[in-house]
């Protein structure tokens, strides 16, 4: 089943009084572009953790990040982040002159709510083995979690894109009476033309010949066919797994060029409308294959 390239996954592990947190999040890429922020504890194996990401995720623009909390929340013993609560305490003071409104009598009670107030402490000291298999065990449930989301993802995206197809080929399959009558108009205007010229003398036999010839140009039979056969390809590459999304994107193309042959010749405006609204289909799951991985 195909997968989407959008995902989140997050996991937590403890080891030696340290909270490891991994998150990792994706977003739609033609490649792996893959940023990482890693604790400086950790920063020795960089390249080995975003090898093993690359490996899991293939494609996608990838953003991972791994830090580390000590296991107890904030207290009032953790270090205050000085800069920040001035910029808090200024913002406060001017905001009451610029409302009028009458400054706080303890303004710390406020203060001490706002964000980012206290300094996250990161664990500093030498990594054992033992912490180190923490990290990767957090990393590959993190890891586990944003490929159940691509999963999910990509089965939402076939319901689409199936429901598209569907669509295309009904229409597709509305052309077939308008084709029948089109040969027939085209043939009878050329005839009602030449008749309404007077004086006019014109071999029959030349003139039927002619006809076959300019009415075959105009024969989209053929473009039917691989059309349908497209629609028909593009179901199976969406059931052969992770990994096609960009044979998709070059099937899609394949099935755009069919469209646009069927309307520069079907010279009629019922059929240059189904395939107006074949194109408006087509343009949409070229949309959803852009995601897909």
């Amino acid at each position: 089943m195909i997968e989407s390239m959008t995902g989140y996954g997050k996991a937590t592990g403890s080891a030696g009084g340290k909270k490891i947190v991994v998150e990792v999040k994706s977003l739609n890429s033609k490649a792996l572009d893959l940023s990482s922020r890693v604790a400086p504890a950790y920063r020795e194996r960089e390249m080995e953790l975003r090898a093993a990401v690359a490996k899991r995720l293939e494609r996608g623009k990838v953003d991972f990040s791994l830090w580390t909390e000590k296991d107890e929340p904030a207290s009032a013993d953790s270090p205050l982040n000085g800069p920040q609560l001035g910029i808090y305490y200024r913002g406060l003071l001017r905001l009451c002159r610029e409302q009028d409104i009458p400054e706080p009598d303890n303004p710390w009670l406020t203060l001490m709510r706002m964000p980012d107030i206290f300094l996250r402490q990161e664990p500093q000291g030498e990594v054992t083995p033992e912490e180190w298999d923490i990290v990767n065990q957090t990393m590959e449930e993190a890891l586990r979690q944003l490929v159940d989301f691509r999963r999910q993802e990509g089965e939402a995206l076939r319901l689409k894109l199936d429901d598209k197809l569907d669509r295309i080929a009904s229409l597709l399959q509305s052309a077939e009476p308008l084709e029948k009558s089109r040969v027939e108009k085209i043939r009878q205007r050329i005839t009602d033309g030449l008749q309404s010229l007077r004086g006019v003398d014109y071999d029959q036999g030349r003139l039927e010949q002619e006809m076959i010839y300019y009415i075959e140009k105009l024969d989209v039979s053929e473009e039917k066919q691989r059309l349908s056969n497209h629609l028909r390809y593009f179901r199976e590459t969406m059931d052969g797994g992770h990994g096609q999304g960009k044979k998709l994107g070059f099937i899609a193309q394949e099935m755009g060029r069919e469209i646009n042959t069927l309307g520069s010749k079907s010279n009629q405006a019922e059929m240059q409308n189904l395939v107006v609204m074949m194109k408006d289909e087509l343009e949409q799951i070229k949309e959803q294959v852009l995601n897909i991985l």
